[in-house]
């Protein structure tokens, strides 16, 4: 275990889905400031982001247009030398994101009034510091703007194929537009360092994210379109949560290419990383191993349906991912964690522990899956993991206890039923109870309860039906198994209350991992600032483009957070519990 690290506590927050007084439509790099008063106010010690890399027209900031730019929503307009003061307007629950193009209107302005800083010595800095990826992404910017928006794939071939006279010819002819998209990206550069620098003044780390893929419309695929198996999309394969698999449409990595670069695209995106962070989260660490890979031809109805894991040679799905990983974690000084939830194969698990990178233990799903089918006690949870409640791909806690503990995935189950030869509108209300099914999520009935009376009912004998029982072992009477897990006294109770709350956010904080990282809204929920059905408090549906995606903002802003009273509360649990700045 690295020597630096001790028992911590922290906070998962999109920057997105906050805000401040003096916002602007959307959580700025300011606003970090604050959320760090209000961990120190409270003994956490991490504030984990999601990426704050340039996000493309979905604004899902694991599809981001560069692994290196930083979104220009987040930057301060009143922070810019020569803005005139703007209104920060009426604030709703959902993030409007037709900001992006107001502020870039306003960023112009200023631009146009300001001129270029040539002499700036730190401007020039920032460009030296970064000529590996921002002449391109200035350039890749300028051409989207000059096609009217068309991905770079179907622009004509010169501009797509990057003839050199061509782009010696744009770059010289749009100049000042190119300056323009770098002039942006230091206020954005400058604006998030002055942040990162008053978080370190008061002890508290941030925690980035490395998202494993970037969009195919995206300035890295164009100027580095060997990197790329641009024929492919990346997913995940079919589980109990998503029946189809998962397409993200990202396209998937050529590791040959960049290996024989010499790793250098890896290196760069940690170098620009380390700008800001003390820790990183390796999103989806399995895809590094291997990685579900779908034909770009496939049908969008068949999701992740038709994909294949790349390699095909489980053998060198070890030697990849270790090579990857140490990549990583030779070329960073930032404390690596990984995200290693869904399938995951055992080298993949066994390689983390090896190099000791912590992993996500999500207490939901920390069970005994094979024989008591019960969750796990907080001591038998990973040491070297961050142990959490959510994520900000689920559902919150509260909105998961109501809605989808003790249940099943309904097209998951219909999927099977088919495969089968089972009909299931003949044995849907005789398993599951339709008042307490919700969202696509099937609630067993109370009254089946054993394997036999199961089986029987879906007429096959039970050697046929070894899937169907490990998903009834799993889920039946899932909630009554975790409320008495929680100690909780009397009958179990259909909803979530801030008792119950309590007894989870417990669990995890008296976990043996050493970090224990908890989503906001999870610890918002102990202040009864989620008002109404907690499930319409989530960040992201996978598998799912949707407006209610990377769009949630809290019900109250980071001034009213401050002056909460649950802040104590948090403090004390905390504290308790040997972790963070209070312990």
């Amino acid at each position: 275990m690295p020597k630096s690290l001790k028992r911590s506590s922290g906070v998962l927050v999109p920057l997105f889905s906050v805000y401040s007084k003096e916002s602007l439509g959307i959580g700025e790099f300011p606003d970090i400031k604050l959320l760090v008063d209000w961990c120190a106010a409270t003994g956490n010690s991490i504030i984990q982001l999601l990426p704050m890399n340039e996000v493309g027209p979905t604004f899902c900031p694991y599809d981001s247009i560069s692994s290196f730019a930083l979104e220009p929503m987040y930057i301060s307009i009143r922070l810019l030398k020569g803005a005139k003061p703007k209104s920060p307007g009426k604030i709703s629950d959902r993030v409007d994101y037709r900001i992006k193009q107001e502020k870039e209107l306003i960023l112009r302005e200023i631009y146009a009034r300001e001129g270029y800083p040539a002499s700036n010595d730190d401007f020039n800095k920032f460009m030296e510091g970064n000529s590996y990826w921002l002449d391109d992404y200035a350039l890749f910017k300028a051409l989207k703007v000059y096609n009217a928006g068309s991905p770079w794939y179907e622009w004509n071939d010169g501009y797509k194929n990057r003839d050199g006279y061509l782009m010696e010819e744009f770059s010289r002819e749009h100049r000042d537009e190119l300056d323009f998209y770098k002039w942006v990206q230091w206020q954005a550069f400058s604006q998030f360092k002055a942040a990162r620098k008053y978080a370190r003044s008061k002890g508290v780390s941030l925690k980035g994210d490395l998202p494993i893929l970037v969009s195919r419309d995206s300035a890295d695929a164009w100027a580095h379109p060997d990197f790329f198996k641009l024929e492919y999309a990346a997913g995940a394969p079919p589980d109990m949560y998503c029946a189809k698999g998962q397409r993200w449409g990202m396209p998937t990595y050529n590791w040959g290419y960049i290996e024989a670069d010499e790793f250098i695209y890896l290196k760069e995106k940690l170098k620009a990383a380390e700008n800001f962070y003390d820790m990183l989260r390796v999103d989806h660490v399995v895809g590094l191993f291997r990685i579900w890979s779908i034909p770009y031809n496939e049908p969008m109805e068949n999701k992740g349906l038709n994909g294949f894991f790349d390699p095909s040679d489980e053998n060198i799905w070890g030697e990849q991912g270790r090579k990857l990983l140490l990549a990583l974690k030779d070329n960073t000084k930032m404390l690596l964690c990984a995200e290693d939830l869904g399938v995951i194969p055992k080298i993949c698990r066994k390689t983390l522990e090896e190099m000791q990178i912590p992993g996500n233990d999500v207490q939901r799903w920390m069970k005994d899956w094979q024989v008591k089918h019960d969750f796990l006690e907080p001591g038998e949870y990973r040491k070297m993991a961050v142990a959490m409640l959510s994520t900000h791909d689920t559902t919150n806690w509260p909105a998961w206890w109501e809605n989808e503990a003790g249940t099943v995935d309904e097209e998951l189950f219909t999927r099977k039923c088919s495969e089968r030869g089972i009909d299931y509108s003949a044995i849907k209300d005789k398993l599951f109870d339709s008042e307490r099914s919700r969202f696509g999520r099937l609630r067993w009935r109370e009254e089946i309860s054993s394997v036999d009376g199961y089986t029987s009912i879906l007429g096959k004998r039970p050697e046929e039906l070894k899937d169907f029982i490990e998903l009834y072992e799993n889920t039946y009477l899932e909630k009554e198994k975790l409320w008495k897990k929680l100690g909780m006294a009397g009958a179990m109770q259909e909803k979530a209350s801030v008792k119950l709350m309590r007894a989870a956010l417990g669990i995890t904080a008296a976990s043996g991992s050493i970090l224990n990282i908890e989503l906001i809204t999870d610890l918002l929920f102990l202040s009864g600032a989620l008002r109404g059905d907690p499930y319409n408090y989530r960040i992201n549906r996978p598998g799912t483009v949707s407006p209610d995606n990377w769009s949630l903002r809290l019900p109250i802003s980071l001034e009213e957070l401050m002056a909460d009273r649950v802040n104590g509360e948090i403090r004390e649990m905390i504290r308790s519990s040997g972790r963070g700045m209070t312990a």
